[in-house]
């Protein structure tokens, strides 16, 4: 397959069960029916219409990537008895779905990370001393156990109290909680990759000692172009090497999508207002 002759990705922000500001970005963006379409993750919660959202991405088959965010690991907590539904949660009509344990199932079979072309999608960010082998590496762990036969396990694993600092003598079950935390959640850290998971506002609002995560000092990753939401607080952010999607569409503000063309100057951004549905 000629990867060169395919459109560039056509990336989204979280959609967070915003569907008809999703239908309307997909028909201001109309992309050709041979465009890679990026989702790097919550589709679902917050918004009024998670299920639809959940269905359309999996309609595009193929030809949809999507990575798992914190909403949908949430999602699977509550699936497997291990987190309640709490307030402001828009998953119950998913868990009540006819094909409910379908769409669980096509789930836990999601990636946490997309490496493709020099550009890594995630939901929230990376730690500063994980290059993109060990990055890899480190999903990879973490989606063969939520694909497998012990996937509650796994996820009452990671309902556990968060790890703040990595390292190599992590036991399986510490890469596991760290790997997903890190994956879905990052924010701040700081220069020595410590994390901190309170702070949830802008960079201004980052906790003395901390910073942006893509912002610390020599980031293992820096060379590649990182494309991610979670950060509705940060707002849309573009830099050459860096792709913040998450522009706060369920809190009445943008939805977005970026064509990743692997030059900068050449990508497109797309974006549509979202109105309370």
């Amino acid at each position: 397959m000629n990867h060169s002759s395919a459109p560039p990705p056509l990336a989204f922000g979280d959609l967070q069960g915003c569907h008809g500001a999703f239908r309307a970005l997909l028909a201001k963006a109309a992309p050709t029916p041979n465009t890679p379409l990026w989702f790097a993750g919550d589709l679902i919660n917050r918004g009024p219409h998670s299920l639809a959202c959940l269905h359309d991405v999996i309609d595009f088959g193929q030809r949809a990537v999507m990575v798992l965010g914190n909403h949908e690991l949430h999602l699977l907590a509550v699936a497997a008895g291990v987190q309640r539904i709490r307030k402001g949660d828009t998953i119950n009509e998913i868990l009540a779905a006819p094909d409910a344990a379908d769409l669980i199932d096509w789930l836990r079979h999601r990636p946490l990370t997309h490496y493709q072309n020099g550009m890594l999608m995630v939901h929230a960010g990376v730690l500063p001393q994980w290059d993109l082998t060990l990055t890899l590496e480190l999903a990879h762990e973490l989606e063969q156990a939520l694909r497998g036969p012990a996937w509650r396990d796994c996820i009452a694993q990671l309902s556990l109290p968060r790890l703040t600092r990595w390292h190599p003598g992590l036991t399986r079950d510490e890469r596991l909680r760290i790997t997903a935390h890190t994956l879905t959640h990052i924010r701040f850290c700081n220069p020595e990759g410590e994390l901190e998971f309170n702070a949830k506002g802008g960079p201004d609002t980052a906790p003395p000692g901390y910073l942006p995560w893509f912002d610390a000092p020599d980031r293992r990753t820096a060379e590649l172009t990182i494309v991610f939401g979670h950060w509705a607080a940060l707002g849309l952010l573009l830099r050459d090497k860096l792709c913040a999607l998450d522009s706060g569409c369920v809190w009445g503000k943008q939805l977005s999508a970026l064509t990743l063309d692997p030059e900068p100057s050449q990508r497109k951004l797309i974006q549509v207002t979202c109105p309370t549905e």
